[in-house]
């Protein structure tokens, strides 16, 4: 009977916070949903940089001027503005590109969910989901897929889309596509000493 009450309270317990966070997921895109559209695309171009609790603050302020105001105030803005104008183009685009820099990618597709070395110098950077139909509004990551994307000093060299695998290894949804030019000896000379 013990038993059955503290199954009872932790289902109850789950269950309220589950509804809890769905409620708060709503009201999120409820309320990116309420800005003009010239508002929203701005959202867009900042959301993979902000933190949860700047992503919140961003959308509580009331006019449009207080939300491009914040965005200056907790540095996105200058951030933005430092990148190269065809990093610029492509952030706004949603898509990444060949060359662009690191911190362009982290504006097109967030934090990666691993990496492995060093952007400055030579790295691995991981991505759930596919590169394939992402667009600036796409969340959550669908975690069946993954995107290698190679650095080196700092710029993409390109990226790997890897698919669902069988049991025996090979790709579900045909090969792994290779989203860009090789990288070559030349271009990523320690490619196989960067740790996974």
């Amino acid at each position: 009977m013990k038993t059955c009450r503290s199954f009872i309270l932790w289902t109850s317990v789950l269950m309220g916070t589950m509804l809890a966070l769905a409620g708060c997921a709503s009201n999120y895109d409820a309320a990116a949903r309420q800005l003009s559209p010239p508002e929203q695309a701005e959202f867009a171009l900042y959301r993979h940089v902000m933190t949860g609790a700047q992503a919140h603050t961003y959308l509580a302020k009331a006019t449009a001027a207080e939300r491009t105001a914040y965005l200056s105030a907790i540095g996105l803005a200058q951030r933005f503005q430092r990148l190269d104008p065809q990093d610029r183009e492509a952030v706004r685009s949603g898509a990444p590109r060949v060359g662009m820099s690191a911190d362009a990618l982290r504006f097109v597709w967030g934090d990666p969910a691993d990496t492995a070395g060093d952007a400055r110098h030579y790295a691995r950077w991981h991505y759930l989901g596919s590169s394939f139909g992402r667009s600036t509004s796409y969340h959550p990551w669908e975690t069946s897929n993954r995107v290698e994307v190679y650095l080196a000093n700092g710029k993409v060299l390109g990226w790997v889309d890897h698919g669902k695998r069988n049991k025996k290894g090979r790709c579900l949804k045909g090969v792994d596509v290779l989203c860009s030019v090789s990288v070559s000896e030349a271009e990523y000379p320690q490619r196989d000493r960067v740790a996974s």
